[in-house]
């Protein structure tokens, strides 16, 4: 496996330290192989930040396990935001409930961290390592793995001996709620059999 390129990696570095210049900074984590890679990070520069996830009620348990894998190893105790909704189909989950947890994570925050990448698929071909958040404020939003390929994250996660989630190594590359993924690619393996790209936090 071939090292992981200087260019993905101080673009990781320097936008989290410029993440880090911000008092109430949030990094939202799913338990994926990205949040791994920025937590690694971010917790060195950063280490007041507050970590949160959502908690729909139906996640794996494999997450659940990678949940508690997260806070032993990088020692950091990661809040929990509910979200309440209805969980019948992709056609009515994902949405109003989700963007609810996520609003009050980050309620008096004035910036958050994501692990959007631009080859996750065509909506998030465009993402870039900072941008200003309009539909919250104009707070900012920090993606420090934009220009991050799938071969990088596992390079440095090999690397580093990071825990990941187990699911990925059964042909997951994208994992969210247990009722509506599949094994495939980022956007594929989501709400397997509709139309649905995403679930509102990132639209």
């Amino acid at each position: 496996m071939r090292g992981l390129t200087t260019d993905a990696a101080a673009s990781l570095t320097a936008t989290l330290r410029q993440a880090a210049a911000h008092e109430r900074l949030v990094l939202l984590c799913s338990f994926q192989k990205e949040e791994s890679v920025i937590l690694d990070e971010l917790l060195a520069v950063a280490p007041r930040a507050r970590v949160v996830t959502i908690d729909t009620g139906v996640l794996f348990e494999q997450t659940i396990a990678t949940w508690r894998a997260f806070e032993q190893h990088f020692g950091v105790r990661i809040e929990v935001e509910d979200a309440v909704g209805d969980w019948t189909g992709p056609e009515h989950c994902c949405g109003e409930a989700k963007v609810a947890a996520l609003e009050r994570a980050l309620a008096g925050a004035d910036a958050w961290i994501t692990g959007l990448r631009r080859d996750q698929g065509p909506t998030r071909a465009h993402t870039e390592p900072v941008a200003v958040d309009a539909r919250r404020g104009g707070i900012a939003k920090y993606s420090p793995l934009a220009y991050w390929t799938e071969r990088d994250l596992w390079t440095r996660i090999h690397e580093r001996g990071l825990p990941y989630h187990p699911l990925h190594d059964a042909g997951y590359e994208s994992i969210g709620c247990e009722p509506c993924t599949r094994p495939g690619s980022a956007r594929e393996g989501r709400w397997s059999g509709t139309d649905k790209t995403e679930c509102g936090l990132h639209a």
